[in-house]
């Protein structure tokens, strides 16, 4: 998604989850800041449903739940909250969450010029440190390439970059799929 840059309000994480809900947008939650989400592109939007729409009928049979943009996930308690592009959890508690996930396995980024920096860095640095997160996914929605962030031995993660014609793995879920079914139906740098 992309962020609205504004001035941000401050508020405490118990504020933030009381007032986010009445909000006629979304909003993300770092740090005692509140930064509205807007949409992104079609490219963008269709990239994260092609993904949801090939891991639902998979994740359904291994009591797995996956989720598009509207759900958010909870970092710790009382810091970070964020809404990933797709989210995995297959962790009992998340799987009747009702506002909230906080045990993902999978999260994904579709990236979008004005999003790139942020799903790189300070999102990737934070989603780094939830304990059962084994994969974090980068699409690219200018170009046919997808990066792969694999939990590895103690604190090190293993990347995977992929391009045209590559079946991607996402071995937490056991789940292949080949790069051109996430972008079925793309068309890229068709209209400015």
């Amino acid at each position: 998604m992309v962020a609205i840059t504004q001035q941000p309000q401050k508020m405490t994480f118990e504020e933030y989850l009381e007032w986010e809900p009445q909000q006629d947008v979304r909003y993300e939650y770092v740090n005692g800041e509140v930064f509205a989400m807007t949409g992104g592109t079609i490219p963008h939007n269709d990239i994260a449903l092609n993904l949801y729409a090939a891991l639902r009928p998979h994740l359904r049979s291994r009591g797995c739940r996956v989720n598009v943009s509207d759900v958010k996930v909870q970092l710790s308690p009382q810091s970070q909250y964020y809404y990933p592009d797709v989210i995995v959890s297959c962790d009992p508690q998340d799987l009747n969450a009702r506002k909230f996930i906080q045990c993902p396995k999978l999260i994904v980024e579709v990236l979008s010029p004005g999003t790139s920096g942020k799903d790189r860095g300070e999102k990737f640095t934070y989603y780094l440190t939830i304990p059962t997160l084994q994969e974090y996914i980068l699409i690219d929605s200018e170009q046919i390439s997808v990066e792969r962030y694999s939990r590895g031995e103690g604190r090190m993660w293993l990347y995977y970059p992929y391009t045209d014609g590559d079946i991607i793995t996402l071995s937490s879920i056991e789940f292949e799929c080949p790069i051109e079914l996430l972008y079925e139906g793309i068309v890229f740098g068709a209209e400015e």
